[in-house]
Order: C-alpha cells, then sequence, then structure tokens
C-alpha cells in the first residue's frame, strides 16, 4: 500500500493530517517521506519529516505531548494522508501552548483578500 503513495508530487513528501480522534479537531499539518510513514505506521507514533532540519522528528519526543495513532489513511489521489490520533501528555500540539496549530483566524471579508493580495 505504501508503495501506491503518490510521494512524487512534492519531491518525496506527502502532507499529513492530523486530526483528534474523539472530537475530530484538526491539530496540525506536517509532511512524511517514506521513511517517516514507514517508523509512524511500524511503532504507532506520528514521526515527520522536517523540511527546514531535513531530518525525522517524532511529535512529542521533547515535550511527552505524543500523537498515538488510532487509523491512517489516504486520499483518492494518495498523496495526502489523514492521521487520526490520540494526544499523549498534557494534549498541547502547537509548539505555541495550544491544542491545536490552526489559531489564527483570516479574514472573511472579500474587500479584506482583495486588499493583502494588492499589496504583493
Amino acid at each position: 500500500m505504501i508503495n501506491e503513495l503518490d510521494f512524487d508530487k512534492m519531491s518525496g513528501l506527502l502532507p499529513a493530517i492530523v486530526q483528534d480522534s474523539h472530537n475530530g479537531d484538526v491539530l496540525m499539518v506536517g509532511f512524511m517521506n517514506r521513511e517517516a510513514l514507514n517508523l509512524t505506521l511500524q511503532n504507532g507514533y506520528v514521526t515527520f519529516f522536517s523540511r527546514t532540519r531535513n531530518t525525522l522528528w517524532t511529535k512529542g519526543e521533547s515535550s511527552g505531548n505524543r500523537l498515538r495513532v488510532i487509523s491512517a489513511c489516504t486520499d483518492c489521489d494518495r498523496d495526502t494522508l489523514l492521521l487520526r490520533v490520540e494526544v499523549e501528555g498534557a494534549g498541547v500540539v502547537c509548539h505555541r501552548g495550544t491544542r491545536s496549530c490552526f489559531t489564527e483566524l483570516l479574514p472573511l471579508s472579500a474587500a479584506e483578500v482583495v486588499t493583502s493580495r494588492e499589496s504583493r
């Protein structure tokens, strides 16, 4: 099954969406290469590939807020992963100290979006 995933679209990486298995909240998104995915499936804890450090890292190694995999699936194009997890430790997933990395609201007003595009 792993051999059927499309790692080529993003130069050897797949986006991995991490979702709370209890309530469906999206907690974070990371990237996985084949080795990170294999480690995740073997040891049952989410391991990512760090694009900035160019190395593997297992979420929660230092904080204790590990992500235990409950299920893993791919999308219809086989180029994105969805990992349903249970958060271990204090339940903090984001490095900013929040449960989810998705806490920054964007404006929904079309005028604000157009204005920000024009200012580039």
